[in-house]
């Protein structure tokens, strides 16, 4: 099945989340955002802007691009 945008928008959200050894609750409050909105955007039910793309990118030190990439441990 192949993965929509935001789904793998999600999964690599997830991954780093997970790598940095995170919470889903600190990584929410890391970016500004509520638990339930993170949860719903790891699951790849959440529409982000590019404003929200951007911040997260900024706060996490990585390229936006990076993380609509598919990531070979997420197919």
């Amino acid at each position: 099945m192949k993965q929509t945008l935001q789904m793998v928008l999600g999964l690599n959200l997830r991954e780093i989340r997970i790598s940095r050894a995170l919470s889903q609750e600190q990584f929410a409050d890391l970016l500004g955002f509520h638990r339930t909105y993170m949860g719903g955007v790891e699951r790849g039910e959440r529409n982000l802007t590019l404003v929200s793309l951007e911040k997260i990118a900024d706060a996490l030190a990585i390229d936006p691009v990076t993380l609509l990439k598919p990531s070979p441990a997420n197919q």
